[in-house]
């Protein structure tokens, strides 16, 4: 992600399906291994806390990645699935929570997001968009 000033992060977030509810987890300009694995433990300690239990987490293939990361989240009782390559609809909600982040680019907006949410399917699905 870049932000207002250029300056590119990497996001660690996590979005429960059954909810839609929004983990970030970290941010940096500099992901190492060491971070990625600490976000991984810190996501296994969130979800205990709050009493909710993940079976899967899907992630992409990006190298950084280390082995660990999937040992500490298996270690927990939660399968890690690969995405697809060149697969974006594998992981639709992460990937639409992204571009949404993705379109503000006026620094006061950050505060003032009005987010419309529209039922579909009965409400089954749900879409979000920025208000214009």
């Amino acid at each position: 992600m870049v932000t207002l000033t250029g300056a590119r992060l990497y996001v660690f977030a996590v979005i429960e399906h059954a909810t839609r509810r929004i983990r970030v987890l970290g941010a940096t300009a500099h992901p190492t291994a060491s971070r990625v694995v600490q976000a991984a433990r810190n996501l296994v300690m969130d979800l205990e806390e709050s009493g909710c239990r993940a079976r899967f987490l899907i992630r992409d293939r990006d190298g950084k990645f280390p082995e660990l990361f999937d040992s500490v989240l298996e270690d927990a009782g939660i399968e890690v699935v690969l995405s697809g390559i060149r697969m974006p609809r594998m992981n639709s909600i992460t990937e639409r929570w992204v571009l949404t982040c993705r379109p503000i680019t006026d620094p006061d907006a950050i505060a003032h997001l009005d987010v419309r949410r529209r039922d579909r399917l009965g409400g089954i699905l749900h879409e979000y968009e920025h208000a214009a």
